[in-house]
């Protein structure tokens, strides 16, 4: 055995994702690859702590992690000077929010019905400078061809998002625009597939964050 092989460099690789039992067992698999070194969190805010501490070549993010998104971890991470690679690893996300993670720079979007040895050929991938996409985000590579990608909301979306920001349930919203609790629930999904949410708490934050100019 020569000293080369002793002395394997490793992918320092950070996963951050909110779900402990998932969060342990990836961990632990991937700790079983030769060439990954893996530590993992469960919060953007706890991801930063680990940056400041050590170098990180790749971070496994989730993209929706409760009350934090991954569109807010890229921007931050640069500014505490980071400069390793993200890959996204998520059950779902959108068109829109998967072409806004590609413009801030993310090298790919993995998703969590995948093998674990596909994730760890992704990982690699990664860290050598290559973008992967999982085959459903494939279109959407070529970030440039689709300039406007941020949504538009039309009036009957806006008049159901204000309702929303007061606090109103379904039904609550129904009758102030005399329409069937049914009706709100449709535009409510159109909302959720725009900005890239599933919960509504989620949308009032995405609102107010990036789209409050429309209201």
């Amino acid at each position: 055995m020569t000293l080369l092989d002793c002395e394997t460099v490793k992918i320092k690789t950070l996963l951050v994702d909110d779900h402990a039992l998932f969060r342990e067992s990836v961990a632990l698999a991937l700790r079983a690859e030769d060439d990954l070194e893996v530590f993992h969190c469960a919060t953007i805010k706890e991801a930063f702590q680990v940056l400041q501490r050590q170098s990180v070549d790749v971070v496994l993010l989730d993209h929706d992690l409760g009350v934090e998104r991954a569109s807010q971890f890229l921007p931050s991470a640069r500014q505490f000077g980071f400069t390793g690679r993200v890959l996204i690893v998520t059950a779902w996300v959108s068109d829109t929010e998967a072409r806004r993670l590609l413009r801030q720079g993310v090298g790919g979007i993995f998703v969590k019905e995948s093998p674990l040895s596909a994730l760890a050929e992704s990982i690699r991938k990664v860290h050598a400078g290559e973008t992967c996409l999982d085959r459903r985000y494939g279109n959407l590579a070529g970030g440039e061809s689709h300039p406007d990608t941020e949504p538009r909301f039309n009036e009957r979306q806006r008049k159901v998002l204000r309702f929303v920001l007061e606090g109103l349930s379904n039904k609550e919203i129904a009758w102030h625009l005399q329409i069937s609790e049914s009706y709100v629930k449709a535009i409510l999904q159109g909302l959720f597939e725009k900005t890239g949410v599933r919960t509504r708490g989620q949308l009032t934050r995405v609102v107010l964050e990036h789209y409050e100019d429309q209201l």
